[in-house]
């Protein structure tokens, strides 16, 4: 039977709405619902028979683990704060002051109540506040933290609306909230505060400068490492989500092409969408500033996420421009470079994994 789909009011959850979720997730169900980021697909995170169902329904492999969602700062039941050191304590402190609830996940000492399948076996935890009221109305109800990957197929884009989270596990889960599209529409950073110097993981919807700038304001060491891992579906158990070569794909193969040079940049796409556009059905990921010079392509499918000047209307755009080219029926994708600068390194991080690597430098 296909999964319910129920609108809820983003701003305002109707609390009948919100309890029979709730009463979903207390059961061991699965629930879809939206955060800031993309929408989440939540099981109980201390019953670890709901968090298996998570794998399943998307497919998951067991060595990603899962990010767990509290209302407000972890227990000890989720978090054991006796494992970190000061400067790590004061730098989680801070950093939750600044960015919860919000787009950042910090890793930290696993707590006794958190099941090793939610962490890949791992002896840490990543944890985040979402700052979503109906993802925070959800977890208040449910009285538990949820534990919540993107709600979408494994390793496939993933979901900004409802209606990709249906298109994608309709028949598999129990209860989607349909809470409109996400703000930010990217995942979350990760920043591993269990190694020395602090590591980011994932880049996401607090770029690293913020995350730097926090530390520095609070007078903690502002050094972070930024670990770039492109790993395989099959190895050992990953640090962090977000981790896998192939990963926010869509279906259409995509080729991302970099460069320096705008005009070089456009005219390689121009000539490549040109030539592939005689046998294939083309789709082009660009920036509103490229589409003058695309304007008269034939057979080329094209998404516009937003201006180069605009990179988090970009980083909001960007899964839904994925999708609809899908959705048009395009066998490859070509994509453009937008700049690394704040979230646009998150940006860059999406479309290289979404390529599996296939990069054009230029």
């Amino acid at each position: 039977m296909p999964a319910e789909l129920v609108r809820v009011s983003p701003a305002q959850p109707e609390p009948e709405i919100i309890g029979r979720a709730a009463a979903l997730i207390r059961s061991g169900q699965l629930v879809a619902f939206p955060t800031e980021t993309v929408y989440g697909l939540g099981a109980n995170a201390f019953d670890a028979e709901a968090v298996a169902r998570i794998f399943a329904a998307k497919g998951r492999p067991s060595i990603d683990p899962i990010i767990v969602h509290c209302a407000d700062e972890p227990s000890e039941d989720v978090v054991d704060w006796a494992q970190l050191d000061e400067t790590a304590r004061r730098s989680a402190q801070a950093l939750m002051a600044a960015f919860m609830p919000g787009a950042l996940t910090l890793v930290l000492p696993r707590g006794k109540c958190i099941p090793p399948i939610v962490t890949a076996g791992l002896a840490t935890v990543g944890v985040r506040i979402p700052a979503h009221p109906v993802a925070q109305a959800l977890i208040a109800a449910a009285g538990v933290p949820i534990a919540a990957p993107s709600a979408n197929r494994f390793s496939h884009t993933s979901p900004t609306t409802a209606q990709h989270v249906y298109a994608d596990l309709s028949e598999r889960i129990d209860l989607i909230l349909d809470g409109g599209a996400t703000d930010v529409g990217i995942e979350s950073s990760i920043l591993d505060l269990c190694s020395a110097p602090p590591r980011l993981l994932r880049h996401g919807g607090v770029p690293l400068e913020a995350l730097q700038a926090c530390l520095a304001a609070a007078g903690l060491p502002e050094g972070i490492q930024v670990v770039t891992r492109h790993a395989a579906a099959h190895g050992e158990a990953l640090p962090a989500p977000g981790m896998l070569l192939k990963h926010y794909a869509p279906r259409a193969a995509l080729t991302l092409y970099e460069s320096a040079d705008e005009a070089q940049l456009r005219a390689a796409l121009r000539a490549e969408a040109r030539r592939r556009a005689a046998a294939e059905r083309v789709g082009l990921l660009l920036a509103a500033e490229d589409a003058p010079f695309m304007a008269d392509l034939t057979n080329v499918c094209v998404e516009i996420v937003g201006s180069l000047s605009d990179l988090a209307g970009v980083a909001h755009n960007l899964y839904a421009a994925l999708r609809a080219l899908d959705d048009q029926g395009v066998t490859c994708i070509l994509a453009r470079s937008f700049p690394e600068t704040g979230i646009g390194a998150a940006v860059r991080d999406r479309l290289l994994r979404a390529a599996s690597g296939c990069v054009v430098r230029l």
